[in-house]
This record gives structure tokens, sequence and C-alpha cells, in this order.
């Protein structure tokens, strides 16, 4: 929205602002896939910690973090849930104790199968079909990364 075509009292309208459309859909994004989750025991935080780790088992927790752009104190306890769940397991590195590695277990990899249809749903929701998705996501993927260089 360049500023040129928008006078300063349009700059400041709530549907003329980037951060609340991400913000919004973001929580509607979240009120989709709650009903969703909770049929496989799972909060979104967890289910996003499970994505990663069925795409690369066996990462740190320091890895994972910066994979979710999570600090680990948000997602120690999240882990800690998971593991009292059965889902994953947590091992000190022996090398280096401070070092922890998140396996997923036996059921942990189970639920993927169930998981599978997870996406499915967003898209029928979206109403988009995949090539829209996909560009959409690499479109915000894009944005995200310039906000975090910018920031």
């Amino acid at each position: 929205m360049p500023s040129a075509t928008l006078s300063s009292d349009d700059l400041l309208k709530l549907d003329n602002q980037l951060c609340f459309a991400v913000y919004s859909a973001s929580l509607a994004m979240t009120r989709l896939y709650k009903p969703l989750l909770e049929k496989l025991g799972l909060t979104y935080p967890q289910y996003l910690v499970l994505l990663v780790l069925w795409e690369r088992d066996g990462l740190t927790v320091s890895e994972l973090g910066e994979r979710l752009s999570l600090d680990s104190g948000t997602l120690t306890p999240l882990l800690k849930r998971l593991e009292a769940n059965g889902l994953v397991a947590r091992i000190r590195d022996v090398a280096d104790e401070r070092r922890v590695h998140v396996s997923l277990t036996a059921a942990g990899r189970k639920l993927k199968a169930r998981a599978a249809q997870v996406p499915g749903c967003l898209l029928a929701a979206s109403e988009c079909s995949v090539p829209e998705l996909v560009a959409l996501t690499q479109q915000m993927q894009s944005l995200r990364d310039r906000i975090r260089k910018a920031a």
C-alpha cells in the first residue's frame, strides 16, 4: 500500500493494515485447526513441533527452536507435554550434556498418518487451488524473511 495513493487517515484504517490482515488470518487458521488437532490430542504449537520432527527427526532443542522461531522457555514445556504424551523422547547428548536431542517415539511416528488429513482441511476451507496456496505460502515466507532482516 504505497503512501502516495493513501491519505494519512487512510494509512491508519484497520482494513488497510497488513499486520491486521496477517494477525486475523492467523486467528482464523488457529480456529480452523483447533478441532482437527484436538482429535489428534495436540495443540497447534505441538503440531508445529511434530511437523518439524516428521521432516527431520533427532534435532536438538536449539535446532527446533531456531526452525520454529521459539525460545527454549517456550519450547521446553511443549516438549515436556509431548514427552508425557509418549510422542517424543528427549535425550541428553553424551558428548555435551547442555545439548538435548528430541526424537519421535513409535507413537509420534504413527501419528503422522492421522495428521495427514489436516492440510486437506485447510485446502478445502480456503477455497484455493494448490498452486494458489503454494504461491501465498512463498509470499508470506518472503515477507517474513524481509521483515526479520529489517528488524
